[in-house]
Formats: structure tokens, C-alpha cells, sequence
């Protein structure tokens, strides 16, 4: 079983935690991850370019010269695409960059992200993260004591408010809640920081899932 310090905010260690190996300490599966990694940034696509085709574009609904006789070539419509102001070939309609991926495959998939974290010693555990204030210079001042490390994402079982407020101002943190942890998230951060609950409904969450 593997174990992780557990620290209060001054860095020092309070205990040990045990962490369920059938969450930390899988094999990574990179098919499942990369997969897993485009269907988020998919999803973040908004998807909504559009240009019109000849059907769409307005006027020439009448046949610019007679089919023979005039010497040069056949034209229908004068909003044909090789027409300037004619409809454009092959063109872009709104569309959806969303696939699918089953519930196992995305179990898989966060479960390597977070064995390939445990893996790098890229995981910190607090006893909380419910600071004082919501001064960026407190949580900056608690990242120093606990040599916390390039993007930094902070994770906690509920929220905390002065974490977030104070993460605002910091290009390098962030925080989000321990039931929205995502793969894509996890991936970006070169530090995966969570609390102590935080941990346990991470586990729980991918145990039933």
C-alpha cells in the first residue's frame, strides 16, 4: 500500500496516509489517456464556424446567358462557386467535435493520470486547505514552505473559498473541488496538491464508478 505525509499548512508533517493502490497504482495506459485528453479539449470547441454554399447565398436565380451559341462556357448561376460572390465549395457548417468514450475507458483514464502522478512524486497531501485569508500573498507564502513546484492545482472535498480567491491572482494555481477532477486537469498540472477528504472521495468516486 502506498503512504504519503499528510501536512498541515507550515509544511510540517502531522501523519501518514494510506492510499487504496487500486486507484494510485495502476499501469499507465496512454491510448486511454490521450483519448481521454482530446475528448476534453474537444469539448471546449464551440464548434459554430459556417460558410455558405451556393444554395445559401442570395440572388443569381437566373442563368447569366443562353446554354449555346455566345462562345463562352455554360454557367447556371452566377453564384456558382467559381464566381466571385458565388457559394463556396465543400462549405463549413456548425458542427459538434464531441466522441464518445465509455465509463471504463474514463475510470482507466484517471486512474493513470493519477498512478503517473503518484509515480513522479507529484502528490502533496494537507490536513486542509482552508486558509486564513484570501490574500494571494498567503497562499503564495504556503507553496514556498511547502516547496510546491511549477502549475500547481489545488484540490479539495469542499470548497474553499479563500483558496480560490487567492489562487485568482496566480498564473501557476488553481483549485477546483475533488468531485470535478478531470483528467485534462490533472495532466496540466506539474503538481497535484489535495486535502485529506479530498482523497478519500477521489477513491470512492473511481471505486463505484
Amino acid at each position: 500500500m502506498a503512504k504519503l505525509e499528510v501536512k498541515n499548512l507550515k509544511a510540517e508533517k502531522v501523519r501518514d496516509i494510506t492510499l487504496n493502490d487500486s486507484v494510485w497504482k495502476n499501469e499507465v495506459h496512454e491510448d486511454s489517456l490521450k483519448k481521454m485528453i482530446r475528448l476534453q479539449m474537444a469539448a471546449t470547441r464551440q464548434g459554430t464556424q459556417k460558410t455558405k454554399n451556393r444554395s445559401e447565398v442570395s440572388g443569381g436565380g437566373r442563368k447569366p446567358w443562353r446554354q449555346k451559341g455566345t462562345g463562352r462556357a455554360r454557367q447556371g448561376s452566377t453564384r456558382a462557386v467559381q464566381w466571385v460572390g458565388g457559394g463556396r465549395a465543400h462549405a463549413i457548417s456548425p458542427r459538434d467535435y464531441g466522441f464518445k468514450i465509455n465509463r471504463k475507458e474514463r475510470v482507466l483514464a484517471l486512474q493513470s493520470a493519477l498512478a503517473d502522478k503518484l509515480a513522479n512524486k507529484a502528490v502533496v497531501v494537507f490536513e486542509n486547505l482552508n486558509l486564513a485569508s484570501l490574500k494571494t500573498k498567503d497562499v503564495k507564502d504556503m507553496i514556498k514552505k511547502a516547496k510546491l513546484e511549477g502549475k500547481i492545482l489545488f484540490v479539495t472535498a469542499e470548497d474553499c473559498e479563500n483558496l480560490f480567491m487567492a489562487c485568482r491572482n496566480l498564473g501557476y494555481a488553481y483549485h477546483i473541488l475533488a468531485d470535478e477532477i478531470n483528467v485534462l486537469d490533472i495532466v496540466n498540472a506539474d503538481t497535484l496538491v489535495l486535502d485529506e477528504a479530498a482523497v478519500k472521495v477521489i477513491e470512492e468516486g473511481i471505486s463505484h464508478a
